[in-house]
C-alpha cells in the first residue's frame, strides 16, 4: 500500500473516530463556569507583595543631581557626567544620536511640552536609539525613530522601567530587554517594526500592560523568559499579537509562568515582513495568539477578534517547520490555560496545514483554538464557547480567573547585577549577541556554529567585525555596530563566541 494511501486511511480513521465522539457529546449538557467569584489561580511565582506592586525600581535613598540637556546638547555627555542617582531630563528637540548607559541608577526622563517631545531620530543610518547595561534604570517620554537595530534595549541589567515613549520604525526591535530580572514596560506606542514591537529576551519578572503594538510582525513577544504577565495591551495589525515561545538554541531552555490577560488583540493579519529563514519568519500571518512550547500559560480575559489562521494557536516544536530541536529543550507546550476570553471571526481563512488537522476531527468553518501536538496537563473552562480543534486531552480547569494574582514584580526590586571579569564575555554574549544569534538556528543572524566556522579562532577578526559591521549576506539584516562596548569586553565576547560548547545548557 502506498503512503498516500495510507495517509488517507488514517485520516479517515480520525475522522470517523472524530465524528464518532462528537455524536456521543451533542446530547451532553456544556459545563458552564463563572469566572466571577470562583477559585483563582495560586500556580505562579511567589513573591513577597501582598498587593499589585506598579514599580520595578528601588526606591532612591537620595535625591541626586538633574542635568537638563537642550536641542543641540549630546544626551551623550550628560550620561557620561552623570552618577548613580542622578536625573537627566531632555527638553523637546531632535537628537540623532545613540545613547549608551552603563552606570547604576540614571534616569533619562525626556520632557513633554505642549505634546511636543524629545525626538531620538536616527534618520535611516543609526542602528540603536538606547541602550543600557546598568541597574535601576528609568527610560521614559522620548519619541525615536528611524533606526536600524534597535529602539530601547536594556543589556542584562536588572530593575528598569520604560515607560510612555512613542517608537516608530527602529529596525529588528521597538523596546527589548534582554537578559534582565524585574522590569515594567508600560503606556508606550511602539509600531513598524521588522521583528517585534515588544521583545521580553531571556527575563524574569517582567510586568507588560497598557501597551498599543501595530504594523509590525509581532505585536508582543515572551521568548525564553518566566515570571511575565502581559496585560491591558492593545495589540492590532500585526502579523502575530502576543506570542509566548521558546526559541531552540539559547543559552536559557525554557519559557513558563506567563499569563496574558485582558489584552484588546484585534485583526493581526498583515503580511509577514520579517527577515526570510529568521525564527520569527515562521509565525503565520493571522495569528491571535501563539504559544510555542511554552509550559504554565494562562490567557484569561482577552478580546480576539479577526484573525485568519487561529485566534489562539498552539503548538509544540515537532510542528513548527524551520526549528532545529535542541535536545535541552522539553519541546511542548504542557499547561496551558485557558480561561474566559471573548473570541469572534477567528480562523475564517486558515492556512493549509491547519485546516488539514482540523478535518481528521470532521472541523469545517471558523477556528477559535487551534493546538496541535503533545500537551500535559492542560485545561480549559467553557470550551462550548469556542470554536476549536485540538483539545482533546484539555481538561476542565479547577479555577477560573488570576485575581489573586497581581504581579510578579520584585518588591524593593531583584539584586543588581555585577559582573565579574571572568564573566565579561559570557554575560555579554547573552545580554547583547543571544538577542540575535542562537546555537544552531537562524534566529535573525547567522548561527553562532557559522560564526565558529567563519572565524576559526580569531577573535581579533571578531572585534573588528562588530566595531564596524559590513553587510556580507543579502538574506540576513545588517548588524548594528558594538563599538560603544569597551575593547575588553569586545574581546571577551569575541572569544567566548568562539568557544560556546554548543548546546549548552542554563538554568
Amino acid at each position: 500500500m502506498n503512503k498516500a494511501k495510507t495517509l488517507g486511511l488514517i485520516i479517515a480513521l480520525a475522522a470517523f473516530v472524530g465524528g464518532w465522539q462528537l455524536g456521543a457529546n451533542l446530547n451532553e449538557a456544556p459545563q458552564i463556569t463563572s469566572s466571577v467569584g470562583g477559585a483563582s489561580y495560586s500556580g505562579g511565582a511567589e513573591t513577597n507583595s501582598a498587593d499589585s506592586i506598579n514599580t520595578a525600581l528601588p526606591q532612591r535613598i537620595a535625591t541626586g543631581q538633574t542635568f537638563t540637556v537642550n536641542p543641540g546638547d549630546s544626551i551623550q555627555a550628560a550620561v557620561e557626567a552623570a552618577q548613580p542617582g542622578d536625573t537627566i531630563q531632555v527638553m523637546p528637540g531632535i537628537y540623532s544620536e545613540t545613547v549608551y548607559i552603563d552606570k547604576d541608577d540614571i534616569h533619562l526622563v525626556g520632557v513633554i511640552e505642549a505634546g511636543e517631545r524629545a525626538t531620538l531620530d536616527g534618520f535611516g543610518k543609526l542602528n540603536d536609539a538606547i541602550l543600557y547595561s546598568g541597574n535601576n534604570i528609568l527610560i521614559a517620554n522620548f519619541k525615536i525613530t528611524r533606526y536600524k537595530g534597535n529602539g530601547i534595549m536594556s543589556q542584562a541589567g536588572n530593575n528598569f522601567e520604560i515607560r510612555n515613549n512613542i517608537i516608530i520604525d527602529t529596525g529588528i526591535y521597538g523596546i527589548f530587554p534582554q537578559l534582565g530580572v524585574n522590569g515594567l514596560i508600560e503606556h508606550n506606542i511602539v509600531s513598524g517594526i521588522a521583528d517585534a514591537a515588544i521583545y521580553v529576551g531571556m527575563s524574569d519578572n517582567i510586568h507588560v500592560a497598557h501597551n498599543e503594538v501595530f504594523d509590525s510582525v509581532a505585536g508582543i513577544e515572551i521568548e525564553n523568559s518566566r515570571h511575565a504577565i502581559v496585560e491591558n495591551n492593545y495589540t492590532h495589525n500585526n502579523s502575530g499579537g502576543i506570542l509566548a515561545f521558546i526559541t531552540p538554541g539559547l543559552p536559557i531552555k525554557t519559557t513558563y509562568d506567563v499569563i496574558i490577560r485582558n489584552n484588546f488583540i484585534l485583526d493581526n493579519n498583515i503580511p509577514n515582513f520579517a527577515a526570510p529563514g529568521s525564527t520569527v519568519a515562521g509565525i503565520p500571518s493571522g495569528t491571535g495568539i501563539l504559544v510555542m512550547a511554552a509550559d504554565d500559560v494562562i490567557i484569561e480575559g482577552n478580546i480576539i477578534v479577526n484573525h485568519k489562521v487561529a485566534g489562539i494557536l498552539i503548538n509544540d516544536h515537532g510542528n513548527a517547520p524551520g526549528l532545529t530541536l535542541d535536545p535541552d529543550v522539553e519541546p511542548n507546550a504542557d499547561r496551558v490555560m485557558i480561561l474566559d476570553n471573548v473570541m469572534h471571526n477567528n480562523g475564517y481563512d486558515t492556512i493549509d496545514e491547519v485546516r488539514a488537522f482540523a478535518l481528521t476531527e470532521l472541523h469545517t468553518g471558523d477556528i477559535d483554538i487551534f493546538q496541535i501536538g503533545p500537551s500535559q496537563d492542560s485545561c480549559i473552562i467553557n470550551r462550548h464557547r469556542y470554536n476549536h480543534v485540538g483539545l482533546g486531552d484539555f481538561a476542565e480547569c479547577d479555577f477560573s480567573n488570576t485575581d489573586s494574582t497581581h504581579s510578579y514584580l520584585l518588591v524593593g526590586g531583584a539584586k543588581p547585577r555585577v559582573i565579574a571579569s571572568e564573566e565579561r564575555g559570557e554575560i555579554a554574549y547573552m545580554g547583547i549577541c543571544a538577542g540575535c544569534h542562537a546555537y544552531d538556528d537562524v534566529l535573525i543572524g547567522p548561527s553562532i556554529s557559522d560564526i565558529q566556522a567563519m572565524y576559526a579562532g580569531n577573535a581579533e577578526a571578531i572585534v573588528s567585525y562588530i566595531n564596524a559591521p559590513v553587510k556580507i549576506r543579502p538574506d540576513y539584516p545588517e548588524m548594528p555596530a558594538q563599538n560603544y562596548l569597551d575593547a575588553e569586553t569586545q574581546l571577551a565576547v569575541a572569544e567566548y563566541l568562539l568557544n560556546i560548547p554548543l548546546g549548552q545548557s542554563q538554568p
